[in-house]
Protein backbone atom coordinates (compact mmCIF):
# COMPACT_ATOMS: atom_id res chain seq x y z
CA UNK A 1 0.00 0.00 0.00
CA UNK A 2 1.28 3.32 -0.60
CA UNK A 3 2.05 5.87 1.84
CA UNK A 4 0.46 9.36 1.23
CA UNK A 5 0.71 11.31 3.97
CA UNK A 6 2.91 12.94 6.61
CA UNK A 7 4.13 10.51 9.38
CA UNK A 8 5.09 12.87 11.76
CA UNK A 9 4.30 11.55 15.22
CA UNK A 10 3.09 8.45 14.25
CA UNK A 11 4.05 4.86 15.76
CA UNK A 12 5.27 2.07 14.94
CA UNK A 13 2.28 0.36 13.08
CA UNK A 14 0.43 3.69 12.69
CA UNK A 15 -1.92 3.98 9.53
CA UNK A 16 -0.17 5.73 6.40
CA UNK A 17 -2.35 6.11 3.92
CA UNK A 18 -5.05 8.30 3.86
CA UNK A 19 -7.48 5.36 3.00
CA UNK A 20 -6.63 3.65 5.99
CA UNK A 21 -7.11 7.00 8.34
CA UNK A 22 -10.49 7.17 6.57
CA UNK A 23 -11.30 3.54 7.06
CA UNK A 24 -10.23 3.74 10.58
CA UNK A 25 -12.52 6.69 11.63
CA UNK A 26 -15.64 4.89 10.12
CA UNK A 27 -14.81 1.94 11.79
CA UNK A 28 -14.38 4.08 14.97
CA UNK A 29 -18.14 5.22 14.76
CA UNK A 30 -19.66 2.27 13.66
CA UNK A 31 -17.76 0.33 16.98
CA UNK A 32 -18.46 2.84 19.36
CA UNK A 33 -21.70 2.93 17.58
CA UNK A 34 -22.77 6.70 19.29
CA UNK A 35 -22.56 9.87 17.38
CA UNK A 36 -18.86 11.88 18.37
CA UNK A 37 -17.25 14.76 17.97
CA UNK A 38 -14.36 15.60 15.64
CA UNK A 39 -12.12 16.15 18.59
CA UNK A 40 -12.89 12.95 19.96
CA UNK A 41 -11.79 11.15 17.02
CA UNK A 42 -8.94 13.08 16.37
CA UNK A 43 -7.55 12.72 19.70
CA UNK A 44 -8.43 9.16 19.74
CA UNK A 45 -6.44 8.46 16.65
CA UNK A 46 -3.48 10.62 18.01
CA UNK A 47 -2.98 9.42 21.52
CA UNK A 48 -2.16 6.28 20.33
CA UNK A 49 0.26 7.54 17.54
CA UNK A 50 -2.08 6.00 14.83
CA UNK A 51 -1.83 8.49 12.40
CA UNK A 52 -0.75 12.15 12.27
CA UNK A 53 -3.24 15.04 13.34
CA UNK A 54 -3.39 17.14 10.47
CA UNK A 55 -4.15 13.95 8.14
CA UNK A 56 -6.73 12.82 10.60
CA UNK A 57 -8.13 16.10 10.60
CA UNK A 58 -8.29 16.19 6.65
CA UNK A 59 -9.14 13.10 6.13
CA UNK A 60 -12.75 13.60 8.77
CA UNK A 61 -13.42 16.47 6.61
CA UNK A 62 -13.24 14.12 3.85
CA UNK A 63 -15.89 12.13 5.07
CA UNK A 64 -18.08 14.80 5.27
CA UNK A 65 -18.05 15.86 1.72
CA UNK A 66 -18.06 12.52 0.19
CA UNK A 67 -21.15 12.02 2.39
CA UNK A 68 -19.38 9.28 4.47
CA UNK A 69 -20.25 11.04 8.13
CA UNK A 70 -23.05 13.33 8.74
CA UNK A 71 -23.85 16.23 11.44
CA UNK A 72 -26.51 15.12 14.06
CA UNK A 73 -26.01 17.08 16.35
CA UNK A 74 -25.40 20.92 15.52
CA UNK A 75 -25.37 22.22 19.12
CA UNK A 76 -23.03 19.81 20.28
CA UNK A 77 -21.17 19.29 16.91
CA UNK A 78 -21.65 15.47 16.90
CA UNK A 79 -21.17 13.49 14.16
CA UNK A 80 -22.61 9.77 12.87
CA UNK A 81 -22.03 7.44 10.04
CA UNK A 82 -24.31 7.42 7.01
CA UNK A 83 -24.74 4.27 5.28
CA UNK A 84 -22.36 4.61 3.07
CA UNK A 85 -20.29 5.55 5.75
CA UNK A 86 -21.53 2.58 7.09
CA UNK A 87 -20.51 0.40 4.03
CA UNK A 88 -16.98 1.52 4.49
CA UNK A 89 -16.65 0.27 8.03
CA UNK A 90 -18.33 -2.78 6.88
CA UNK A 91 -16.39 -3.51 3.58
CA UNK A 92 -12.96 -2.38 4.75
CA UNK A 93 -12.71 -2.88 8.57
CA UNK A 94 -10.58 -5.85 7.81
CA UNK A 95 -7.75 -4.30 5.80
CA UNK A 96 -6.54 -2.35 9.13
CA UNK A 97 -4.51 -3.82 11.59
CA UNK A 98 -6.06 -5.52 15.05
CA UNK A 99 -3.61 -3.46 16.97
CA UNK A 100 -4.55 -0.32 15.22
CA UNK A 101 -8.19 -1.15 15.69
CA UNK A 102 -8.07 -1.78 19.24
CA UNK A 103 -6.31 0.69 20.06
CA UNK A 104 -8.26 3.96 18.46
CA UNK A 105 -11.88 2.10 20.28
CA UNK A 106 -10.33 1.74 23.41
CA UNK A 107 -9.40 5.29 23.56
CA UNK A 108 -12.59 6.64 21.96
CA UNK A 109 -14.24 4.72 24.86
CA UNK A 110 -12.36 5.95 27.62
CA UNK A 111 -12.81 9.87 26.02
CA UNK A 112 -16.44 9.35 26.07
CA UNK A 113 -16.28 8.31 29.86
CA UNK A 114 -14.16 10.99 30.59
CA UNK A 115 -16.21 13.97 28.72
CA UNK A 116 -19.64 11.82 30.29
CA UNK A 117 -18.09 12.32 33.99
CA UNK A 118 -17.16 16.08 33.53
CA UNK A 119 -20.90 16.96 32.62
CA UNK A 120 -22.10 14.50 35.62
CA UNK A 121 -19.60 16.10 38.19
CA UNK A 122 -18.20 19.38 37.06
CA UNK A 123 -15.13 20.85 38.75
CA UNK A 124 -14.47 24.72 38.25
CA UNK A 125 -11.10 26.05 39.43
CA UNK A 126 -11.54 30.02 40.51
CA UNK A 127 -8.33 32.16 41.48
CA UNK A 128 -8.72 33.96 44.89
CA UNK A 129 -6.48 36.10 46.34
CA UNK A 130 -4.58 33.32 48.44
CA UNK A 131 -4.75 30.55 46.06
CA UNK A 132 -7.29 28.56 44.48
CA UNK A 133 -11.20 27.67 44.86
CA UNK A 134 -11.92 24.35 43.52
CA UNK A 135 -15.76 23.69 43.40
CA UNK A 136 -16.52 19.92 42.52
CA UNK A 137 -20.18 18.86 42.16
CA UNK A 138 -21.61 15.82 41.52
CA UNK A 139 -25.12 15.69 39.90
CA UNK A 140 -28.10 14.15 40.60
CA UNK A 141 -30.55 14.44 37.27
CA UNK A 142 -32.09 17.37 38.36
CA UNK A 143 -30.05 18.54 41.94
CA UNK A 144 -26.73 18.03 43.28
CA UNK A 145 -26.30 15.25 45.40
CA UNK A 146 -22.82 17.17 46.64
CA UNK A 147 -21.65 20.57 45.85
CA UNK A 148 -18.19 21.38 48.04
CA UNK A 149 -15.08 23.78 47.71
CA UNK A 150 -12.01 22.94 48.06
CA UNK A 151 -8.96 24.80 48.89
CA UNK A 152 -5.59 24.91 46.72
CA UNK A 153 -2.42 27.08 47.55
CA UNK A 154 -1.28 27.40 43.44
CA UNK A 155 -2.97 26.17 40.67
CA UNK A 156 -0.68 22.74 39.82
CA UNK A 157 -2.44 21.07 43.17
CA UNK A 158 -6.10 22.63 42.03
CA UNK A 159 -5.71 20.70 38.52
CA UNK A 160 -4.29 17.38 41.02
CA UNK A 161 -7.34 17.66 43.03
CA UNK A 162 -9.87 18.06 39.55
CA UNK A 163 -8.00 14.84 37.76
CA UNK A 164 -8.19 12.75 40.55
CA UNK A 165 -12.03 14.44 41.37
CA UNK A 166 -12.82 13.18 38.08
CA UNK A 167 -10.88 9.88 38.46
CA UNK A 168 -13.85 8.36 40.28
CA UNK A 169 -16.40 10.82 41.81
CA UNK A 170 -18.32 8.37 43.17
CA UNK A 171 -16.09 7.02 45.06
CA UNK A 172 -15.40 10.70 46.23
CA UNK A 173 -19.25 10.46 47.12
CA UNK A 174 -19.24 7.03 49.30
CA UNK A 175 -16.54 8.24 50.92
CA UNK A 176 -18.26 11.40 52.08
CA UNK A 177 -21.55 9.82 52.92
CA UNK A 178 -19.54 7.20 54.84
CA UNK A 179 -17.89 9.54 56.95
CA UNK A 180 -20.77 11.62 57.60
CA UNK A 181 -22.88 9.05 58.48
CA UNK A 182 -20.02 7.08 60.59
CA UNK A 183 -20.71 4.03 58.07
CA UNK A 184 -17.40 2.04 58.88
CA UNK A 185 -18.12 -0.44 56.22
CA UNK A 186 -18.51 1.97 53.80
CA UNK A 187 -15.53 3.56 54.55
CA UNK A 188 -13.51 0.74 54.74
CA UNK A 189 -14.50 -0.13 51.41
CA UNK A 190 -13.48 3.12 50.16
CA UNK A 191 -10.05 2.64 51.48
CA UNK A 192 -9.60 -1.03 49.66
CA UNK A 193 -10.53 0.93 46.45
CA UNK A 194 -8.03 3.42 47.13
CA UNK A 195 -5.60 1.30 48.02
CA UNK A 196 -6.11 -1.03 44.72
CA UNK A 197 -6.69 1.67 42.62
CA UNK A 198 -3.41 2.97 40.34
Amino acid sequence: MAFDTFDEGISYGGVRSKNEIRTLICYLFASVNKPMDKATIIEAVQNQGLANYFETSSCFDDLISHKNIELVDNKKMLYSLTPNGNMVATQLENTLPISVKEKAYTCAISLLNEKRIEKESPVSITKTDNGYNINCRISGGDMDLISMDIYAPDIKQAKIIKKNFHRNPELMYKMIMGSLTKNKTMVNECLEEIKNSR
